[in-house]
């Protein structure tokens, strides 16, 4: 399992990332799910991804072998003229990945995948994209600004109710470290160290882009603070009166 989200600010995208895969509690393993593109002055990309690893990791390859491809060969993430031509070619190559991988056989669904894809490309806005298994995708808008692949139940409500799409990328980091601490203590299958990319709006290239250690200081103080803060704000709110049952 993974968890993956980003969030579409007014200032721009912040995307994050766990980096674990397992398959059973002996078998666990350290993966890089988040992938960044960038031609600077002209585009960049981040890609996140969520799903079988086998089919992820091979849509990655095609999107970057493509890029280095004469432009008459096939279409590149790094030449198509929009974002929604970049969530067309995305999706069309996790499409055909999974058809390659799977054929038609019971076991399809097994090799399914899901895509984040958020980024700006010269002459258009910044825009962020869901790309199912199908190929098809959404697209976030005012009532839907951040998206979550993976296992998102657990890390989702803090992000419903705190999400400010005029917060700060400090504030927006912040917020992402408390959904996917809420997301680690609910599931052994999502676990550090997370990979963190912000693209700012019409900067045309990458931001800052790091790695969250497990034992990173601040991740620390954030779990523990907010563990703090829930205990408090538990013992703040009006007791039960039991005698009115």
């Amino acid at each position: 399992m993974t968890y993956c989200v980003a969030l579409a600010l007014n200032g721009g995208i912040v995307a994050m990332s766990d980096t674990r895969t397992n398959a059973g509690v002996d078998n666990i393993s350290t993966f890089r799910k988040m992938h960044t593109f960038e031609v600077p002055g002209d585009r960049a990309l981040v890609v996140m991804t969520a799903g079988n690893l086998a089919t992820t990791q091979a849509v990655i390859s095609l999107l970057e072998e493509r890029g280095k491809a004469p432009e008459e060969r096939d279409p590149s993430i790094l030449r198509a003229p929009s974002m929604f031509q970049v969530a067309r070619i995305v999706g069309d190559t996790l499409k055909e990945v999974i058809a390659d991988q799977s054929g038609t056989g019971p076991g399809a669904d097994a090799f399914g995948a899901t895509i984040i894809l958020a980024g700006q490309i010269a002459g258009g806005p910044m825009r962020l994209f869901l790309i199912y298994p199908e190929g098809n995708f959404i697209e976030a808008g005012a009532d839907t600004p951040f998206f979550q692949i993976g296992e998102t139940k657990y890390g989702r409500p803090i992000l419903v109710r705190a999400l400010d799409r005029d917060m700060s990328f400090a504030d927006a980091v912040k917020l992402l470290l408390v959904s996917f601490d809420s997301t680690i203590k609910a599931n052994l299958s999502v676990d550090a160290p997370l990979d963190v990319q912000i693209i700012e709006n019409d900067a045309l290239r990458l931001g800052r882009g790091w790695r969250v250690a497990p034992d990173d200081p601040y991740f620390r103080s954030i779990r523990d603070g907010w563990g703090e803060a829930l205990r408090d704000a538990l013992q703040a709110l009006p007791d039960f009166d039991m005698d009115a049952v």
